[in-house]
């Protein structure tokens, strides 16, 4: 929960970005916290049952009609910001809906941009850290600025095209996670 608290507010750094990927997240996790908690569907798919668990599916539409319906005045260019606020119970909430519905590992797939994102800001920091001389001179980067996304903007993309593209991605990590399910 932690994990994907502090890796929805690293990801949001850009107008729509959070709130485009957790709608996509929270989507996925309605389906699976609707399947797992009925038992023909649970059975059909080889998941564990989780009885009462149909309920989160509330949860999950309320922050997947919350994030649509911010992501109207959140888009470029912005009009209100979500910041810290935000970010971290959206992050949560997904940490916590996994983690009832049992289903952790399919959010470190479906939420595959937030965990490039986090994982950018370890790299940068581990790599910056391992390269540091020892007579106090700057250490080396792996990438422009942390998150990913900056990087992207700073190679010069604009801020449109990193967030649709990154939009993009989490489509196809949210597909991936759906189609593990009959992989099992």
């Amino acid at each position: 929960m932690v994990g994907a608290c502090n890796a929805v507010n690293l990801t949001d750094g850009m107008d729509g970005l959070a709130s485009g990927c957790t709608t996509i997240v929270a989507g996925v996790l309605l389906l699976l916290s609707w399947v797992v908690g009925v038992a023909a569907w649970a059975t059909f798919f080889d998941l564990p049952l989780v009885v009462g668990s149909q309920e989160m599916t509330v949860l999950c539409a309320a922050v997947l009609g919350g994030c649509l319906g911010f992501l109207w005045y959140n888009a470029h260019p912005a009009q209100v910001f979500m910041g810290d606020t935000g970010s971290l119970p959206l992050g949560a909430m997904l940490g916590y809906i996994a983690v009832v519905t049992r289903q952790e590992v399919l959010l470190l797939i479906a939420g595959g941009v937030f965990v490039m994102e986090a994982g950018s800001v370890l790299l940068q920091i581990g790599y910056f850290k391992a390269t540091k001389p020892a007579a106090g001179l700057q250490g080396k980067r792996l990438f422009r600025c942390a998150p990913l996304h900056h990087h992207f903007h700073l190679g010069g993309w604009a801020e449109s095209k990193v967030v649709v593209r990154f939009w993009l991605l989490g489509i196809i990590f949210a597909a991936l996670a759906l189609a593990t399910l009959k992989l099992r």
